[in-house]
């Protein structure tokens, strides 16, 4: 086994901080695995005009990501809100620079999944989720949803799908992440921290 230790990326987009608490709820469930980190990181948003520049660290939150927070990663969980049933485009950006590491497959057998948060129930969460299935799948990634033996996809009245957690927003953005949707959003964070161990020993173990 290597000498370091393992983390996840967490890596989100997120305007009103829905997206930023499911990420956050996530990261509590990978750490509450032993063994294995969370990481935490972000992406500036994208501007319309070239003479707009971001500080190179936000005023709040997390950091932004580079390529070689997912490069080192050992797993990644991907969140972003919905833009017409698509991944917001500063994640999208961030994805698009990933080629290098998509040559060398960099990314291969590790552990991914995703997460999202709308503003109504039925603005595009599962579409979003698929959209950042995709790259991963490019980059021979190993998807982890969210199996049904966790009830809380069930029962739940807000978010929530089998191909990852979801958040209801509210069109203000103002509602609150709700006990469902905490414990779905731990639980994909359990199941990926647990993956990602099994899949690490599988790669070192194959040199």
């Amino acid at each position: 086994m290597s000498d370091r230790r393992p983390y996840i990326l967490v890596l989100y987009y997120s305007r009103q901080g829905a997206t930023r608490a499911l990420a956050e709820r996530i990261a509590a469930g990978i750490t509450s695995v032993g063994g294995v980190d969370a990481r935490l990181r972000t992406v500036p948003p994208v501007s319309p005009t070239c003479e707009a520049v971001d500080p190179e660290v936000p005023a709040e939150g997390a950091v932004y990501a580079s390529l070689d927070d997912l490069r080192n990663a050992s797993g990644l969980a991907l969140g972003s809100p919905t833009r017409f049933g698509n991944m917001a485009a500063p994640l999208k950006h961030f994805i698009d620079s990933t080629s290098e590491l998509w040559l060398n497959g960099a990314l291969i057998d590790k552990p991914a999944t995703a997460f999202t948060s709308t503003s109504s129930l039925h603005g595009g969460q599962e579409t979003t989720l698929v959209s950042m299935l995709l790259p991963m799948l490019h980059h021979g990634m190993v998807y982890a949803g969210l199996p049904y033996s966790e009830t809380a996809l069930t029962r739940t009245q807000g978010g929530g799908t089998p191909y990852g957690v979801s958040h209801l927003a509210g069109t203000r953005s103002d509602r609150p992440v709700d006990g469902d949707e905490s414990e779905l959003a731990t639980a994909q964070g359990i199941r990926l921290a647990r993956l990602t161990l099994a899949l690490e020993s599988m790669r070192e173990s194959r040199g």
